[in-house]
């Protein structure tokens, strides 16, 4: 469910004491789920003021100029199409001076930048019916606060109503909605049946009239600290952290510390010199056992190399449901042998956060496919949630000036969460997949919020230096961006080769001509384009048909992601219509396989195929086309020679084997075919030459070897990648 904070500003957020104000605001930073909604009788200008201040926390939305203004927050751009609603009917403020100026007590407050709205101090004894009248003779409406404030607004402008206009434009309940205010200009907001809170020393005006009323919270404290009593009432704050380790009687979260200063005494602090943070655990449970992932290569096998080879900390990682001293299904515990310290979710927040934020999301953007992106508030806070939970965790478990090592887009909002919880540490993101261009990242509702975040970084890491440089200008023009390096994850070489010869010496050449490809189910790795290609290739290539097999080993991505549903149903309908049009006899041209293999069953499958064949429309790195190599570059197929790597110019691990590889394009059908025919024509000879020169460029370095580098980097504030780009 959401949770919306809509506050007044003025006696109300910005009210109380400055400690009152900053354990407010320490309260909103740990439970981002929360989301701050500013509604103020300020104007953008006097709001960019008031953000400067370290004690407010920033707002998703704002209403402004008592409600005639709705501004996004992340970026302080006006919302136009709410905006048009609230001030249809605005006659303009030169129309109001003239129709208002024989009235002698109003005095116009020429000292407030004022927008689709007119603000006047007067007296009480000079608010008058033949004033007002005069007011709704423009077909304006008004408002008078604190026995002096009196507002002429457009007819439908006030706080509340542009509350309920915003509501209903991004699907907030009322349930969902605590609105927060001190004077009688906020009376509007409390018209909406939501949940409410009437701060300390409000104006007693605005008591009187919400008389009664059991909805509305009226705590003794006033301002930041009375919204602060309303939010732990209605169960949406946590307690606040005890004190940490030195901390004398009665100490709490002091001033948002500045950059290179210690962690706040207030707030407790582990042990671990290293912190590595993922957003899934090592291991899943099948039903009977827990088991590691199938393949030997990737960010999990990597990492738990690295922890059991001996590097030192702690791994955060992700637990859905259950305590967190057991395991993802709530009543087994994890297995010893690695340091995992689990962050407790409750499953509606992990799909929210994975299944809706990450894969609907952030996922199209991150695969330059900006258009099937899909963007929900409600999973955007699960979002927000998740990362203040592991941003929390790392911080109870991070020794001062420690290390912390990040991993993927699932956690862009953690380093902005750490330099406000640990100015301390030291900070780097791995990106394992692509980084978009700064025209896609921009297109994100929240690429503000999420560049903001990014910046905090001390250190970023790329699989190719296009994926960095992307990076790097997506953050231009903010001060001190992160360095950036370059790292190309490679593949436990030696374990797969001795698997490929233990699988070899039992291995029988297939019939005909193989072309395998191995990847999940996603519309990033083109398997439809794939399918039509073949169609295409085989209409051309009369000798290929009865001869051809495109074997695809295609496994569905976990129960509850529906991003992928469209794609599997095209998919399924292109294999039976390619088969249907040229299948002959006991011979088909597409195996398509939805399902899971072992590693084993992997190497079996590059040991039988003449061609690997790789086409993802945007790929991190694609560790299959490595282990491809590895299997197949000191293992000769009996016939044909070595196999043969067809590569998508778009897979980060183009711009290492790209010389070797026959480079495809999969926007383009007609490439996608030629390349595949051409593929399938090389020579034993020209194989060999090929597979050699990508055995050459593969190397040898182990992925532990990687992650020894990575660490070294963040720790050392070095660039040392390759190439350097600091």
């Amino acid at each position: 469910m959401s949770r919306i904070l809509v506050t007044d500003l003025d006696g109300t957020l910005l009210g109380g004491t400055q400690d009152d104000r900053r354990r407010l605001r320490d309260a909103l930073a740990r439970h981002p789920e929360v989301t701050p909604v500013f509604a103020t009788g300020r104007g953008l200008a006097s709001l960019r003021e008031v953000l400067r201040d370290p004690l407010v926390p920033r707002p998703r939305w704002i209403i402004a100029d008592v409600g005639a203004t709705v501004i996004d927050g992340t970026d302080l751009t006006r919302v136009d199409p709410v905006q048009e609603q609230l001030r249809t009917g605005w006659p303009g403020a030169d129309r109001v001076h003239a129709a208002l100026r024989r009235f002698p007590g109003l005095t116009y407050q020429h000292g407030v930048v004022q927008d689709g709205r007119c603000s006047y101090h007067l007296a009480p004894d000079r608010l008058t019916d033949e004033l007002t009248a005069a007011v709704e003779g423009l077909g304006c409406t008004w408002e008078y606060s604190a026995d002096r404030y009196f507002d002429v607004l457009p007819p439908g402008a006030s706080k509340g109503n542009a509350l309920r206009v915003l509501a209903g434009k991004l699907g907030w309940q009322p349930e969902e909605i605590l609105v927060a205010g001190d004077s009688l200009n906020d009376l509007s907001l409390y018209r909406l049946g939501t949940h409410a809170v009437v701060v300390g020393e409000a104006e007693p005006a605005l008591l009187a009239a919400l008389s009664g009323d059991p909805r509305v919270h009226r705590p003794d404290r006033a301002g930041a600290a009375g919204i602060h009593a309303a939010l732990r009432e209605l169960g949406w704050l946590s307690p606040d952290p005890g004190p940490g380790p030195g901390a004398g009687p009665g100490a709490g979260p002091g001033p948002g510390p500045g950059p290179g200063a210690g962690p706040d005494p207030g707030r407790p602090v582990g042990g671990h010199s290293l912190v590595v943070a993922y957003h899934r655990p090592p291991l899943h449970w099948n039903g009977d056992s827990w088991q590691p992932p199938s393949s030997p290569n990737g960010i999990l096998p990597t990492l738990t190399s690295a922890f059991t080879g001996g590097l030192p900390g702690v791994w955060v990682t992700a637990l859905v449901g259950g305590d967190p001293d057991d395991g993802p299904d709530g009543n087994r515990p994890y297995p010893a042998g690695l340091p995992l310290s689990p962050v407790p979710l409750d499953p509606d927040s992990w799909t929210g956060y994975f299944h809706r934020a990450c894969k609907e999301a952030l996922w199209p953007v991150l695969m330059s496919e900006p258009g099937r992106s899909v963007f929900d508030e409600r999973a955007w806070a699960d979002y927000r949630t998740v990362n203040a939970r592991f941003a929390e965790h790392i911080s109870a478990q991070a020794a001062p000036d420690a290390t912390v090592w990040l991993h993927d887009y699932n956690l862009w909002l953690v380093p902005g969460l750490l330099r406000r919880l640990r100015p301390d540490l030291r900070t780097g993101l791995f990106h394992h997949t692509p980084f978009p261009a700064p025209e896609a990242f921009d297109t994100l509702p929240v690429a503000a919020e999420l560049r903001s975040s990014l910046a905090c970084l001390d250190w970023a890491g790329f699989h190719t230096e296009d994926f960095a440089a992307r990076f790097r200008r997506t953050l231009a023009g903010l001060p001190d961006p992160p360095r950036t390096t370059v790292h190309p994850l490679g593949v436990d070489r030696p374990a797969v080769e001795r698997l490929a010869r233990r699988r070899a010496a039992h291995h029988l050449p297939a019939a005909g001509r193989v072309v395998l490809s191995v990847e999940r189910l996603d519309y990033a790795k083109a398997p439809i384009q794939k399918v039509d290609a073949v169609d295409h290739l085989l209409a051309r290539r009369p000798d290929l048909r009865g001869r051809l097999t495109f074997r695809l080993v295609c496994p569905p991505p976990e129960p509850g992601i529906t991003a992928y549903d469209t794609t599997r149903s095209r998919l399924e309908e292109r294999v039976t219509e390619v088969n249907t049009a040229w299948q002959s006899g006991d011979w088909q041209p597409i195996d398509y396989l939805p399902g899971r293999l072992s590693g084993t069953e992997v190497v079996d499958e590059y040991l039988k195929a003449d061609v690997l064949w790789v086409t993802s429309l945007q790929d991190g790195m694609n560790l299959t086309a490595k282990e491809f190599i590895a299997t197949r570059a000191g293992l000769p197929h009996p016939r044909t020679g070595p196999g043969v790597l067809v590569l998508s110019r778009h897979a980060g691990a183009a711009a290492e084997l790209g010389e070797a590889a026959l480079l495809t394009d999969p926007h383009s059908p007609e490439d996608l075919s030629t390349v595949l025919g051409r593929a399938l024509d090389l020579t034993p000879a020209e194989r060999r030459a090929r597979m050699n020169r990508l055995s050459e460029l593969l190397g040898h370095e182990r992925p532990t070897e990687w992650a020894t580098r990575i660490v070294h980097a963040i720790r050392s504030g070095c660039a040392h990648g390759s190439p350097s780009t600091a």
